[in-house]
């Protein structure tokens, strides 16, 4: 029996046809996986902004809040600082009354919130490192849930607490019990937020972050640090000012215009406009966008950053309103 087979011709059109089928599912391959990369790192990056934020604003929106404390300014005499709640060794300070507490002996408003750019390293008397060319933001602010005196796991050692009157304040380490049944009791947080960089082992090769860090106030620790989020890379604060009491936003100003006279009047800072630039944690071989461009805040001082890597980025802004700072005099 004679048995027949495929000639050459036919298999080198299969084979060509079988090339090409082949070739364009590889295609398809490679384009879905660096879509898919590419969208899983701008996901990263929405995440890392999104989030970096949020945890700033809920800290940026309670400035000014005293719970039922009415006064303008703390004194000594509307105000006592407990002798548990003294200054820690290496508290976040600098300039006339911004330690962690206030000092109601001199004639200089508490300040509960101020920002610096830093210079590179140790700053505020607490950073030890911070990223050159970045803002570094200070507050402090009662939070906004009233404690229980009674409730022994929220009113705890743990913690600085407020007892507010509508003249009086206590500052004070918890348990916090006020004498009158009307006082109310809150409690007491500071804050400072300033990016520094972080080295991590990834596969055996050290890689260093730009890392949104905090430090905060406690009793047992001092001003304890904290990491917030990896991949912020800068942050810039610009302050609404109302600086002819018609209760509007007339100026902004970058944190080197800002005066002390400016963070004493607490009434007068009425907004907070934050901008943050966040990076992938590792280059992006495929991303030839070279000379990046981010340009942080409209005003004289913009600070404009220039990258020639291959790191995606992205910038995230935000406008705050300082609900409790004027709030009985705000202006639509």
């Amino acid at each position: 029996m004679k048995q027949q087979g495929f000639t050459l011709v036919e298999m080198m059109v299969a084979l060509f046809i079988g090339g090409l089928v082949l070739g364009g599912v590889m295609f398809t391959y490679i384009s879905m996986k660096v879509t898919t990369r590419d969208t899983m790192t701008i996901g990263e990056l929405q995440e890392t902004g999104r989030l970096a934020l949020s945890i700033m604003q809920r800290d940026i929106e309670q400035i000014g809040f005293l719970g039922t404390f009415y006064e303008d300014s703390f004194s000594i005499e509307n105000t006592v600082i407990d002798a548990s709640a003294s200054n820690p060794s290496g508290d976040c300070r600098e300039g006339i009354n911004n330690s962690s507490f206030p000092d109601n002996t001199v004639n200089s408003n508490f300040r509960l919130v101020y920002a610096l750019e830093s210079t590179g390293g140790a700053q505020l008397n607490c950073v030890p490192d911070s990223n050159d060319n970045t803002d570094i933001l200070q507050v402090k602010f009662l939070e906004g849930l009233e404690i229980d005196p009674t409730n022994n796991d929220r009113n705890n050692d743990g913690n600085y607490y407020f007892i507010a009157e509508q003249e009086w304040g206590e500052f004070t380490q918890g348990p916090a019990i006020p004498d009158n049944s009307n006082a109310t009791v809150w409690r007491y947080r500071h804050h400072v937020y300033y990016i520094d960089g972080q080295t991590y082992q990834l596969n055996g090769t050290d890689l260093t972050f730009p890392v949104l860090m905090r430090k905060r106030l406690t009793p047992k620790g001092g001003m304890i640090t904290e990491t917030i989020m990896e991949g912020v890379e800068n942050m810039r604060f610009l302050f609404g000012l109302d600086t002819n009491a018609d209760s509007r936003v007339d100026t902004y100003r970058s944190v080197d215009n800002m005066t002390a006279s400016d963070w004493e009047n607490r009434r007068g800072i009425l907004t907070v406009q934050v901008f943050i630039l966040v990076r992938a944690l590792q280059p992006d071989a495929s991303l030839n966008q070279l000379n990046q461009t981010y340009t942080l805040g409209e005003d004289a001082n913009q600070r404009v950053l220039v990258f020639d890597d291959q790191f995606r980025r992205a910038l995230f802004t935000t406008t705050i309103r300082l609900n409790n700072i004027g709030a009985s005099q705000w202006r639509i």
